[in-house]
């Protein structure tokens, strides 16, 4: 996680939303990424979709069986569903969103009990951290 919040560092001293995102295979860092949204014009550029692109190449298999994703903040339903296709095995994350969660906060994308995949979940992980630094960004922007 503490590579997560570095990558999502990276993302505010590029002005974009500071999330990170890192895909952890065999024990090693196979996918790294943070929200590049802005940068890129890429609606798609969010942090965790970068790091399951990344793992992808990496692993050379769009399935990511048996690696686990760490990610500052509870992700959204399309990274959620993200999630699903590339099979992660666990999905280790911190803050929760209130506003756009889909693990738990506003729905429930992973582990529907209709999709063929579960994911296993671990919530709250520096969650602090990821919080504040959210909640710093947003407060300068307004």
């Amino acid at each position: 996680m503490e590579e997560a919040l570095r990558c999502a560092q990276r993302a505010l001293e590029a002005g974009e939303v500071p999330v990170g995102a890192v895909v952890i295979c065999n024990g090693q860092i196979v996918g790294r990424g943070w929200n590049r949204n802005i940068s890129e014009c890429d609606p798609a550029a969010h942090a965790e979709v970068l790091a399951l692109r990344e793992a992808g190449a990496a692993i050379g298999n769009y399935r990511l069986e048996g690696c686990d994703l760490f990610v500052t903040i509870e992700p959204c339903a399309m990274c959620a569903g993200a999630l699903v296709h590339a099979r992660i095995r666990r999905l280790v994350y911190g803050a929760d969103d209130p506003k756009a969660g889909a693990v738990h906060s506003v729905m429930e994308v992973l582990n529907h009990p209709h999709l063929n995949h579960q994911v296993e979940v671990r919530s709250g992980v520096l969650a602090g951290r990821s919080a504040e630094m959210l909640q710093s960004f947003f407060k300068s922007r307004r």
